[in-house]
């Protein structure tokens, strides 16, 4: 956040973008203040999912691809001046790559840490395939985030054509 308010004469973000950043700050701490593993929403969604695991960590990778891809396409946009389809692609890709970095980062330092309690610091649960399902998760955020995205920039380019070509019709 201290980033966001030192860089913000350089480098405003539309104001979508700070409210989507704010929402996926806002449930990340939820997330940290109870522990991942305990959070409430997420034993409500145990019976819900016919599961005994808490996948509060999943609705957080998701919402991190959800969430923050918007915001990273402004950055390649204006950063990059990324065009066409490839601003679409990029913060996908992005996303995957962030979540690999920080399953690995967290591998290591629960490896480093606690050996013998690795599992439980980075919140497996369980299951062995705990950091692919997260990477997923963030993956099929950040593609339903720019299918959303696609889908409402043309649906505005449509909006606009026919407004243009009503006026055009009026004024003659």
């Amino acid at each position: 956040m201290a980033t966001l308010i030192l860089t913000y004469d350089r480098f405003p973000f539309s104001d979508l973008s700070y409210l989507l950043i704010v929402v996926f700050l806002s449930v990340h701490e939820w997330g940290a203040h109870f522990k991942y593993s305990d959070v409430p929403l997420g034993e409500w969604m145990k019976p819900w999912l016919h599961t005994q695991r808490n996948h509060y960590d999943r609705v957080i990778h998701f919402s991190f691809g959800l969430l923050l891809s918007y915001p990273m396409q402004e950055v390649f946009q204006r950063v990059g001046r990324v065009t066409e389809g490839w601003r679409y692609y990029l913060p996908v890709e992005a996303t995957l790559a962030l979540s690999a970095v920080y399953e690995m980062m967290e591998a290591g330092v629960a490896s480093v840490v606690s050996p013998q309690r690795g599992e439980e610091f980075v919140g497996m649960q369980g299951d062995i395939f705990d950091s692919q399902k997260d990477m997923f998760m963030a993956t099929m955020g950040a593609i339903a985030a720019m299918l959303i995205v696609y889908s409402v920039r043309k649906r505005r380019a449509v909006a606009t054509v026919k407004a243009r070509a009503q006026y055009a019709t009026f004024a003659d």
